[in-house]
């Protein structure tokens, strides 16, 4: 069978390419920090207290949050919307676009969250026990600092923006989904510019680390650094991390007139759901969707050259997607996986995102990042391109291939190309 990708195919007010990225992560505020953290082997993951769990491990993000609001506003809404508001600001700024000359009702606002507003609740409920749970002394502020929009509507007032604004909850997979909400939106027309991807605020809630705990599945390492270690035989668990990445999405069309910088081409996706276990993975499942994404895209396995794993640290969901992926890659020697959550931890509603955002700069630099903290590599996660602890220097890359999985079995892929 001949393959072919299709967007070649297709009209440039059809293509979709990103011409911007603003992060925060915990190794990295802007995506040439991050990058160099990920050459160069070092994590971002700290030893961190939460109220009720204790001392446990964390990737916490350090940013300069006042850079794009006022302390009041930070106290009214939520950490969520505060990482939120400066990816956007930070994408928006490196971007090039005539920000104050654009149409505002005609920007998308399209954010992946796992989940938002608990932290504040969390809050609220821990202060007024001591006023004996008298609801007087509840924050007004609440209902907008959980109702579903928020964090994209928090990015909307700080912004101005007046266009569609919302949240896709996707779990761990919702950075995915985000930039795949901003594709098709601006395929239908229904924006002409998109802040598309994902944030997690996730590690302001104890609930959290102690349902992880409770499951068994909250790591602990007496070396922070090393906590985060997916694919190792030695692995414990989850690292909770905070985050976000947000990118400005065009139509080709838009970004050629303005003469922008682009970063990648999003030329396939796939999403489709396990339907098996509340939180265990379904390798076939998996498979299926990567396998659906490159059918989408008319390309074969083996013309990827980086597959970005989704693996969080945990002795099932690690084996899960390896199994999937030596299902969806069998035979393809040229491609490498590697995994970015062993340098920040799982940054839930980001974490696709922020890992895509990682492996982009591969497409100038030709580099693989590796794993890291793999020090004994467990069998059932074996797989034939998988980099460990060293990045590889590779001859050529042209498609990125990102896996991000949730809860509730939701699975998502996205498919990027150097342009």
């Amino acid at each position: 069978m001949a393959f072919q990708d299709r967007t070649a195919d297709l009209p440039d007010d059809q293509r979709v390419v990103m011409t911007a990225v603003g992060l925060t992560s915990p190794n990295g505020n802007n995506l040439e920090d991050y990058r160099a953290a990920l050459l160069a082997g070092r994590s971002g993951v700290q030893a961190y207290n939460i109220r009720y769990v204790g001392d446990t491990l964390a990737g916490v993000c350090n940013f300069e949050a006042t850079k794009y609001q006022s302390r009041r506003d930070m106290r009214r809404g939520t950490r969520a919307g505060t990482i939120g508001i400066w990816c956007a600001h930070e994408a928006i700024a490196r971007s090039g676009v005539d920000w104050a000359n654009v149409d505002k009702s005609r920007v998308g606002i399209y954010v992946g969250i796992t989940e938002h507003g608990n932290v504040e609740t969390e809050n609220e409920i821990y202060s007024i026990k001591g006023y004996d749970y008298d609801t007087t002394y509840w924050s007004h502020h609440h209902n907008p600092r959980t109702v579903a929009n928020n964090p994209a509507g928090e990015i909307a007032l700080n912004l101005g923006i007046t266009g569609p604004h919302y949240t896709i909850g996707a779990a761990c997979a919702a950075g995915n989904a985000g930039i795949i909400q901003g594709v098709q939106m601006l395929r239908l027309r229904e924006c002409d510019l998109a802040i598309a991807g994902g944030v997690s605020e996730s590690i302001h809630t104890f609930g959290i680390f102690a349902s992880f705990k409770s499951q068994g599945a909250l790591a602990s390492h007496s070396d922070p650094t090393k906590g985060s270690r997916p694919f190792d035989k030695d692995r414990t668990g989850i690292v909770v991390a905070e985050g976000g990445s947000l990118y400005i999405l065009e139509r080709l069309s838009d970004a050629k007139a303005r003469s922008a910088n682009i970063l990648a081409e999003i030329v396939s996706y796939a999403i489709n759901t396990d339907a098996t276990d509340f939180v265990l993975p379904n390798p076939e499942r998996q498979a299926q969707c990567v396998q659906l994404a490159l059918k989408r895209g008319g390309l074969a396995p083996d013309q990827i050259q980086i597959v970005s794993t989704h693996a969080t640290g945990t002795a099932s969901g690690d084996s899960q997607e390896c199994e999937a992926l030596r299902n969806a890659f069998s035979g393809c020697a040229g491609v490498r996986f590697n995994n970015t959550k062993s340098f920040i931890g799982h940054a839930m509603g980001a974490a696709g995102a922020l890992e895509l955002a990682g492996n982009l700069p591969s497409f100038q630099d030709r580099v693989c990042h590796a794993t890291i903290n793999v020090d004994n590599l467990d069998e059932t996660c074996a797989i034939d391109g998988l980099v460990l602890n060293e990045p590889e220097p590779l001859g050529q890359v042209d498609y990125i291939l990102n896996n991000s999985f949730g809860m509730l079995g939701i699975n998502s892929v996205l498919i990027v190309r150097r342009f």
